[in-house]
């Protein structure tokens, strides 16, 4: 069996671009926004990757619920499960209805209301598996886990069993303070044509039986017991040298310097300030305590990349917004990965900060194969109940 991917929600594709070279094949694309899928298009050229086999499709999610629009999507779908193939389904549903800095408007949101629409096109499809990200909000605020529940009930009582778990980007290596829900669902019989048992009845996977740790590089104790500096004076064009009990790989300036980012194609793509350099050199280098304006520490983590609703982070020591090339560092990208030179600097730093980082996405991908592969020699004996943890008492974060 192969593993092919019908992407949702894709944005410039840092979740199937962790998918796809992870080994998962991108066959479907779809995606709202113009400028976002022009990225997606521009990106898969500087790295060598293939069109999708059914293409890019440019439109609203929803509109593939009707008869006439989803025959393509559903003829794709029965094609690739008559050749014997795994077919995933995956995406990230727009998330300001469920953020705190949002608009907060839950399930009855226009952007709320596609969670339940992605929700609904998973049902009628059926794929063999199904990842769901979105914001913590959705998960940890009451209101909105009201919804999240009836939305996982409802995929549970359509075959699929689940897993779950609020992950944090920095748990893969990711530079970035970053946590999302993700919500990961498989079909049955899958499960036990790879030769996992389970009782019917059973809606979770047990925590200890998905590998969700296996591909993390750090656990959040870890990370919390680690040293990084808080605050230091601005210096424009400073040299500091990395503390020993830092690692590096969790800092903004080794990405910086990996992906060689003034070197790189978007180097030159950043916000000017219209009133002078003043406020850009007032504000000490890891002071990001403010709502607004947040400088960078070269060497600690970044705040989540989200750079819209008036959020601007500063370079750790130039007197600058970061440029697009550092955000995608941020994003933990390779190198190679870049936007067009023609897209505008606001859907360039949205599409970045709408990303899930590809290390993260890497690492779901890599678990999601070895939980397939059923690298654990002990499932062809044991049969999975009720009485086993689910992955919502154990997550940790």
């Amino acid at each position: 069996m192969k593993n092919k991917i019908f992407s949702f929600f894709s944005g410039s594709g840092f979740l199937d671009l962790g998918f796809e070279l992870s080994g998962f094949d991108i066959v479907y694309v779809n995606e709202i926004h113009k400028p976002f899928m022009e990225s997606y298009k521009y990106s898969r050229k500087s790295l060598n990757l293939p069109t999708p086999k059914y293409g890019y499709h440019e439109g609203d999610i929803t509109e593939l619920l009707n008869p006439e629009n989803l025959e393509g999507l559903n003829q794709a779908v029965i094609e690739e499960k008559n050749n014997n193939n795994i077919v995933g389904f995956i995406g990230g549903p727009p998330c300001p209805d469920f953020s705190v800095g949002g608009k907060n408007r839950g399930g009855e949101g226009e952007n709320g209301k596609l969670t339940a629409t992605y929700v609904d096109l998973i049902c009628k499809e059926k794929p063999s598996f199904f990842l769901f990200e979105n914001v913590k909000g959705l998960w940890r605020t009451k209101k909105h886990r009201a919804f999240y529940d009836q939305m996982k009930e409802k995929l549970q009582a359509n075959g699929y069993v689940t897993t779950e778990r609020l992950i944090n980007s920095l748990e893969y290596g990711v530079p970035q303070q970053r946590e999302r829900i993700i919500l990961i669902g498989f079909k049955r019989e899958l499960l036990n044509k790879v030769g996992y048992e389970f009782e019917e009845g059973v809606t979770d996977i047990p925590y200890e039986l998905f590998p969700w740790e296996k591909n993390m590089k750090y656990t959040m104790d870890e990370i919390n017991k680690i040293p990084f500096p808080l605050t230091g004076d601005f210096r424009e064009d400073g040299v500091t040298e990395c503390p020993q009990e830092i690692p590096p790989e969790l800092t903004v300036e080794h990405w910086f310097k990996r992906n060689d980012v003034l070197n790189h194609p978007n180097s030159h793509q950043y916000f000017k300030p219209r009133a002078g350099l003043v406020k850009f050199k007032v504000i000490e280098e890891g002071d990001d305590s403010k709502k607004s304006y947040k400088r960078l520490h070269r060497w600690r983590y970044s705040p989540t990349a989200a750079y819209g609703n008036n959020e601007v982070h500063l370079h750790p020591y130039k007197a600058r917004r970061i440029s697009v090339s550092e955000a995608l560092a941020i994003q933990s990208l390779p190198k190679e990965f870049e936007l067009p030179q023609d897209i505008t600097l606001s859907n360039a730093f949205k599409t970045v900060g709408n990303g899930v980082p590809y290390l993260a996405s890497a690492g779901l991908a890599k678990s999601i194969l070895e939980f397939l592969e059923g690298n654990d020699e002990s499932i062809d004996s044991k049969k999975y109940s009720n009485s086993y943890s689910t992955a919502a008492e154990k997550t940790s974060v």
